[in-house]
C-alpha cells in the first residue's frame, strides 16, 4: 500500500502510545457510562415502546435522526441465523432489511464457509434514538452482525444475553488484527455482505479495513463499501440504502469510487483521530452541555409514529419471508443525499471501543 503505515507507527512510538493502545478494551457490550434519558426525551419515549405500528413500512428521516413505521421483527431463530440480546427488543427493521439478513445468512453458509450469523441490534419497534448503544439504527435500515460464527446448537435466552464478544484485535497493540481469531472466512463474509446492491456501507474497525486492503485478492469492486470506524472490532454494521420509493427516507451520499485503501484509511493510523480536544482559551465561555434530543427535533411524522396504534403482538409482526416491501412505498423519490461524512454518524456500541488513551 502506498501510504506508508510504518511511518505512522513510528510517529505513535514517539508519542509513547504503545502501552496505552488497547488498554481501554472492555468485555461488556454496552456503551460506557451512558446517561439515563430524561422522561419525555426522544430516547425515553421511543425506547419505551414495545411494539411497532400497524400499516405500511416506511423509514422516516435519516439513519441518525428519524424513526420508522410498519416494522417487522427478525425471527429469533432460523436455519442460518440466531438473534442475540433478545431483552433489548431491537430486532425490528424495515422488511427489506430483514429479508436481506435472512438471505445473507443463507448465502454465508453456502458461499463463505460461515455456519450461520449472529444478529445483534437492528432497531427498536418504532426506530428512533435508543437509550444506549447507538447514534444511528433509527430508521430500520442498519443492522449489526457479529464476527462470531453461529454455534451448532440453539442458544437459550440466557446464552444470548451472556455470550461475550470476540474482538479481532490484539490487546496492547495499535490497531492490529489478532491472527489467532481472524480467518479467511471472516474476509469472505465481509465481501459477501458488501456484494448486495441494497447495501450502502459496512462499518468495520480500521484494522479490519487495513487487513482487507492488504490481503483480499478477489474482486475488489465492493471493497470501498467497507468503511473504517471506531469500535466494530467484534461485529460489523450493515447499512442499507433508502428503498426505492421511500419518500420520507433521507439518503446518505454514496461512497466515493475506489477501494478505500488510500489516504482516507491512512488517516486512522496517524495521531489525528486519537488526539485529545484542544483546551479552550482562558477567556472562553464554558460550552453548553449537549441538549437531549426531543421528539420535536425529529421529522414531524415521528410524533404520529409514536402515537399510532400498535400491532396485536410480536408474533403478528414477525417477518414470515413473504412480506413484500415493495408495496410499502409510493413512487416518490427519496430525499436528497446528505454529505458523505461517515464520521458524522458514530456508532458507539455495543462493542469495545478501541480508541486508545493518550498519555
Amino acid at each position: 500500500m502506498a501510504f506508508g503505515f510504518a511511518q505512522a507507527f513510528r510517529r505513535f512510538g514517539r508519542l509513547a502510545l504503545a502501552g496505552a493502545i488497547g488498554a481501554g478494551l472492555a468485555a461488556g457490550d454496552v456503551g460506557a457510562e451512558q446517561k439515563t434519558p430524561s422522561p419525555g426525551s426522544a430516547k425515553a419515549l421511543f425506547g419505551g415502546v414495545s411494539l411497532p405500528t400497524q400499516g405500511l413500512a416506511q423509514p422516516i428521516g435519516f439513519y441518525a435522526k428519524g424513526c420508522m413505521a410498519g416494522a417487522v421483527a427478525l425471527p429469533t431463530d432460523g436455519p442460518t441465523w440466531q438473534a442475540m440480546r433478545l431483552s433489548r427488543n431491537r430486532r425490528w427493521g424495515n422488511p427489506v432489511t430483514i429479508a436481506l439478513l435472512e438471505r445473507f445468512s443463507q448465502d454465508a453458509a453456502k458461499y463463505a464457509g460461515w455456519p450461520g450469523i449472529l444478529v445483534g441490534d437492528i432497531a427498536q419497534p418504532r426506530g428512533g434514538p435508543m437509550p444506549s448503544g447507538h447514534a444511528s439504527h433509527q430508521i430500520g435500515l442498519d443492522a449489526d452482525v457479529w464476527l462470531t460464527p453461529m454455534p451448532p446448537h440453539r442458544m437459550t435466552a440466557e446464552e444470548r444475553e451472556d455470550l461475550p464478544f470476540t474482538s479481532m484485535l490484539q490487546k496492547n497493540k495499535f490497531l492490529t488484527i489478532d491472527p489467532r481469531v481472524w480467518t479467511e472466512s471472516h474476509a469472505r463474509l465481509l465481501m459477501l455482505a458488501a456484494s448486495y446492491p441494497q447495501v450502502e456501507r459496512i462499518f468495520v474497525n480500521p484494522a479490519i479495513k487495513k487487513k482487507m486492503c492488504d490481503t483480499w485478492t478477489g474482486d475488489r469492486t465492493n471493497l470501498g463499501k467497507l468503511r473504517p470506524e471506531y469500535g466494530h472490532d467484534s461485529h460489523f454494521h450493515i447499512r442499507l440504502k433508502c428503498p426505492p420509493g421511500a419518500a420520507g427516507c433521507t439518503s446518505q451520499a454514496p461512497v466515493a469510487a475506489g477501494d478505500g485503501c488510500d489516504k482516507s484509511l491512512a488517516w486512522w493510523f496517524t495521531p489525528a483521530p486519537w488526539a485529545p480536544p484542544k483546551p479552550p482559551k482562558a477567556d472562553a465561555k464554558p460550552p453548553k452541555p449537549p441538549r437531549e434530543m426531543m421528539v420535536s427535533d425529529l421529522p414531524k411524522a415521528c410524533a404520529a409514529v409514536l402515537d399510532a396504534a400498535s400491532v396485536a403482538s410480536i408474533q403478528a409482526a414477525t417477518y414470515d419471508g413473504e412480506t413484500s416491501a415493495a408495496t410499502a412505498f409510493t413512487v416518490a423519490p427519496a430525499a436528497a443525499p446528505t454529505a458523505d461524512d461517515d464520521e458524522a454518524l458514530p456508532d458507539v456500541g455495543p462493542v469495545p471501543n478501541d480508541k486508545p488513551t493518550i498519555q
